[in-house]
């Protein structure tokens, strides 16, 4: 695989700069503030629950990492799981000890992401992609985005996401990505869209 210029994948050592990347660009994003949001409004507990889809993530060489980390890229590759089961154990154990009751809708949630992702075709699934909020507007995460694109499309195979803020989704659709459909939150909660890419876009 290439590894485009600029960017750099990521090891298990690189597990705590990850997570703080994403913990730092979610923490303020639609679904995810909402499905990790506590009565004391405390936002602590955000980084040890993105650390274990980071170090799920970190089994495979697909997590990048652009810019001196101003903006990182978590894919899952065909075939792959988010986590292994000892690692879906732990999520719950601190799902639970963080968010109390509130960790219910949390996993309802999932089992709403996993019911809308596509099997019919393997793929590359993009879980996360973050740009650190100082670094926002310099196009970095998108330029990252862009240039995984290309290395998946060499490889001749098509990608997924879903996009947890609407703001970001014609984003997506200016690299190739076809909205699928769309899904909402638990209750009350926020509408999630799913996206498609063909290989070439």
């Amino acid at each position: 695989m290439t590894v485009p210029v600029g960017c750099r994948t990521a090891d298990a050592g690189d597990a705590a700069l990850v997570t703080a990347v994403v913990a730092d660009a979610f923490r303020d994003d639609p679904l995810w503030s909402w499905a990790m949001r506590r009565d004391d409004g405390a936002t602590e507990h955000h980084d040890g629950l993105w650390s274990v889809f980071v170090e799920g993530a970190l089994r495979y060489p697909c997590t990048w990492i652009a810019d001196d980390a101003a903006a990182v890229a978590v894919w899952i590759p065909p075939g792959g799981t988010e986590m292994s089961d000892e690692q879906e154990v732990e999520l719950e154990r601190r799902a639970y000890e963080a968010l109390g009751a509130r960790a219910d809708m949390y996993f309802e949630l999932f089992e709403r992401f996993a019911e809308h992702h596509p099997h019919d075709e393997p793929h590359y699934y993009l879980s996360l992609l973050a740009t650190d909020s100082r670094a926002r507007g310099r196009g970095i995460g998108m330029g990252l985005l862009r240039a995984n694109l290309e290395t998946y499309d060499a490889a001749g195979i098509p990608t997924y996401l879903e996009s947890s803020n609407p703001a970001n989704d014609r984003r997506y659709e200016s690299v190739g990505f076809v909205k699928r459909g769309e899904f909402r939150g638990p209750g009350d909660g926020p509408v999630v869209s799913t996206l498609w890419r063909a290989v070439g876009g």
